[in-house]
Formats: structure tokens, sequence, C-alpha cells
């Protein structure tokens, strides 16, 4: 399919330039078919002249069928007084094998004085014999025009001087770069418009973010006339980073109207921004837009109503065009319809008989006090749920005790007690744990699964503490959030209280009869 903007992933090269990324050359090969398939026009693969990692990402992308993508290898310009076909660097190049090559060149006096230490009159033979060269060896060449905007507002002229030597040597794409990531958008604007009116050939923009600017940047880039974008997922790069193609793409087919994805593409956005990051061990941003975990998610009372009413009245785009989905989160700011909401979305049907008024009351109370609901909709549920009328808990507790000691020869292990009435009867059980939730956690289960064997498939996937108020030290309140999976669905409960193993029971509690009560809705 024909699109209108050609989109370049310099995810695997410019990338992996962000402190804290790397990449194994697996790695590198299990995003690029998932950017293959997600349908961008180019992968760069990195730099073949540079590693040992990279020309073996090439040599295993020969044996790749690429469906989309262009595999694109990346260097530079031939050394200042070499020739070109004596250049280990554009050896390496050709080499690599892909049908394409980007080669950057100086577009900037200063550098070609100051770092190249040449003239500008060698700076434009390197250039234009480089791209010569690789054309010759049957590559297609983009040209990326370092520091281009830099370079252009200290002197116009050799500037565009260096995009006619990339055109004579034969690059299909000229690719503005902004490489210090500083210059304003309404300059780039202005400098690809004239540039556009002065050439014939593709342009591209290559923006990184150090003034925040390269999303806009690359946008107003494409007003003016950029048919060709370069950015990495998630934004990942040196410094402040990259554009963000996770941005750039549904701004451009979204706000835009233009297609540079084929037309499964943009639903696939928010996963391949996830998996990504998941490859690169980085945590993924739940805030950056369209594709983060918060950027379709409600809190406000008014908001919840509002879109309860009309989804449209409070998202600027529908979160399954780009894959993403709409959550609802419940605290102290919220009204009745973000808890109808919430228990909704947790499968508690609200009756009429349930007073909703009254758990949100609840909800005030107990956020003052240090509980938050946000990723505890479980809780929310089960106090929804509670209210209904012919409601009758799983099991009810009569007390537990807990026990930690440090014994010689064993070390420090917990040991707890729990009694619990269930169908009428009291169970009484112990069991031991590594730590005092965990001895609970077990002595609960002991004293339930006879009666509910569905237990043996509800675990804790994750506990989190936080203290609330650390200048009262010791007597600190303490906030436990625990996620709980039957490897269907996840939930999370909260408990909060100054004894850190009351805070703890309350969060488990509710995660088991969460998990219970799941499972019977499902057997009816």
């Amino acid at each position: 399919m024909k699109t209108d903007i050609q989109i370049y992933d310099t995810t695997l090269r410019d990338g992996t330039q962000r402190e804290g990324l790397s990449l194994s050359r697996e790695d590198k090969i299990r995003i690029a078919v998932r950017l293959d398939k997600l349908g961008v026009a180019f992968i760069e693969g990195g730099w073949p002249g540079s590693n040992p990692k990279d020309a073996e990402f090439f040599e295993r992308a020969r044996d790749i069928e690429w469906h989309t993508a262009s595999i694109t290898a990346f260097g530079s310009t031939c050394r200042v007084q070499a020739a070109v076909e004596d250049d280990a660097n554009l050896r390496a190049l050709a080499d690599a094998g892909t049908p394409v090559c980007a080669i950057f060149g100086k577009s900037w006096r200063l550098h070609v004085t100051e770092v190249l230490k040449t003239t500008p009159d060698e700076n434009l033979r390197l250039i234009q014999q480089s791209i010569a060269w690789l054309v010759e060896q049957g590559r297609r060449v983009i040209f990326d025009a370092e520091h281009f905007f830099d370079g252009y507002q200290d002197d116009p002229v050799f500037a565009m001087e260096t995009l006619r030597a990339a055109e004579r040597g034969g690059a299909e794409a000229l690719v503005l770069c902004d490489t210090n990531g500083g210059t304003l958008p309404w300059l780039v604007e202005k400098i690809v418009k004239q540039v556009a009116a002065d050439t014939s050939t593709r342009l591209g923009f290559h923006g990184h973010d150090d003034g925040g600017f390269a999303v806009a940047n690359s946008l107003v880039a494409v007003r003016a006339g950029a048919t060709h974008v370069q950015g990495t997922i998630n934004g990942y790069g040196e410094r402040c980073g990259n554009a963000n193609l996770c941005s750039i793409i549904p701004d451009i087919e979204l706000k835009m109207g233009l297609k540079c994805l084929p037309d499964s593409g943009l639903a696939q956005i928010t996963e391949v921004s996830r998996f990504t990051a998941e490859v690169a061990n980085l945590a993924h941003d739940d805030h950056m837009p369209y594709v983060g975990r918060s950027a379709f998610v409600h809190k406000g009372g008014i908001h919840v109503a509002a879109m309860r009413r009309n989804a449209e009245s409070y998202s600027h785009v529908a979160p399954e065009v780009v894959g993403n989905e709409s959550r609802v989160v419940v605290s102290e700011l919220s009204g009745r319809g973000t808890v109808v909401h919430k228990a909704e979305e947790l499968g508690v049907r609200v009756g009429p008989d349930m007073d909703v008024g009254d758990v949100l009351a609840q909800i005030k109370i107990n956020e003052a006090k240090g509980f938050s609901y946000e990723a505890a909709g479980a809780s929310v549920a089960l106090m929804v749920a509670r209210r209904a009328t012919g409601y009758t808990p799983p099991y009810e507790l009569v007390d537990y005790m807990v026990n930690v000691e440090r014994r010689r020869g064993r070390g420090t292990f917990a040991e707890a007690t729990v009694k619990v009435e269930v169908g009428g009867r009291i169970a009484h059980t112990a069991a031991e744990g590594d730590g005092p939730v965990n001895a609970l956690d077990r002595a609960l289960r002991k004293a339930l699964l006879p009666h509910y064997p569905e237990l043996a498939e509800i675990k804790l996937v994750d506990y989190k503490v936080r203290i609330l108020d650390g200048d009262k030290a010791t007597q600190a309140m303490t906030r436990v959030l625990i996620d709980t999976s039957d490897q269907k669905r996840t939930w999370g409960t909260v408990g909060a209280s100054a004894n850190i193993i009351e805070a703890s029971w309350r969060a488990l509690t509710d995660a088991i009869e969460y998990g219970l009560m799941l499972h019977r809705e499902t057997d009816r």
C-alpha cells in the first residue's frame, strides 16, 4: 500500500545511544521483526563499521524475509583526503548487504572547519563521492544532513550546497537533522519550506528532543513538505531522546489525515511500544501520549460522569484506534459515576439496592487515612458488592496471630495462626513463612482450600509497601498494595494502617475475597 509519509525507525541505532539502554543482537532482531509487522518503511539496524554486534545483526538480517521494511545500514561519509573506494567505513556499509544505506555528512560550517578540520570544498566532495560510490554498489542512499538547522541559520548557502552535493551523488532522500534538538518549531517549518522550494528530491526530518520540540518539529516539517520522518519507538535516544514515533505516527494519521502505515498498523502501536520497552528492559512510561497506560485514564468525577454519557466528551481519540484502552481510577476526587463504572468494569453489577453514595463517602474517609484506590479497584468493587442485598462473604475472620522469631541455626522466620468462619464452621490453622505476610497468606489458604479449591489458581503477583509519613518513624502510617492473578485476570487491593501486619491483612483478605467472588460469578 502506498503511504503519504515514509516512517524511518532508528530505534536499533540512535535509540540505543540512550543512557542505560543496551540491546543484544537477538534483542535487535526481535524488535526489527516487530517493526516490520507494524509496517514502517525503513529499519536502521546499526553502524556496521563501528562494532561486531551491528555487523552480526546485518548478517542475520539477510536470512529473514522482510515484508514492509527496507533494512538500512548507517555510516558516515569517507575520511578527509581519502579515496572513497579505500574507505573502510564505506566498504563496511556495502558489505552489510542491505538494500539501503544512510550516511551522514556535515552541513554546518562550524563542524567542517572545527571538527573535521577541513575545507568546505573537501566536505562537499566527501558527501557527493561517498553517496555516488554506494549507488555504484547498487545501494539506495539516504543522506542525513547533520546539524542542518544550525548550519542553515549560520550559512544557508553552504547548507544548501551540502544538499546539492548529495543530490549529485544520487541520494534518494535528503534528511534535515535537528541534531542538537533545540530548533523551535516555527523555524523548522520556515526552513523546510524554503528548502522544499529549492529541491525536487524527497525531504525528510530527523529530530532530537533537547528542547522538548521533537514531535512538534516532526509534524511541522511534514506540513512544510517533508515526506520522510525519522524517529524511535518511545523516543529512546541520546541525552533527552529522539522524536517519539509512538506520538508522531498517530498524530500524522489521526490529526493530519495522512497515511504512514498499512491499514492494520496504527492499532498495533501501543503493543509495539510496550514490547520494545520490555525487550529493552526499561519501565514503560505510563504517561506517554496514545500508548501509555494512563493515556486514556479518567479520575475526576465530572470527567467520568461525562464519559459515561458520551465516550468522546473527554478523549481526543478513541483509545482502541491505537490499541489502547480507557480506564477509570477511583480516588477522593471521584463521584458516584466513577464508583459505579469501576465496580461494573470489575464485574460487580450495581443494583438499585446498593448505596453507592455510602461507598463514595467511605472511600473519601479512607483516603484521608492513607488508603489509595487508584491501583486497587478490586477493593472498591468489594465495597460495592458487600452492600448488595443477599451478598454473603466467603469467610469471616475470627482472629489471627503472627509471631516472628530468630533461632540459632535457623535464622529468622515467621509463624501465623488464622481462625476463620466458613459455612458456619470454624477453621483454625497455622503456617510458617519467610515473613509475617507470607505466613498469613499460607495460613489463610490452608483454612480455605478445603472449602474453595479454586483458591489454588489465585496467586499473589506483587506486593508493595509505602511509608506515608516517615517523620513519625516506626509509628508511621503504612500503605500496602497487592496485585493478584488467577492467570486470566489481575486485580489490585489496598490496606493501610500504622501496623504493617494489619495493612497487609486488609489488602490480602480483599484480594482473596475478590478472587473467590469472581470464580463464584463465573460458575453461576
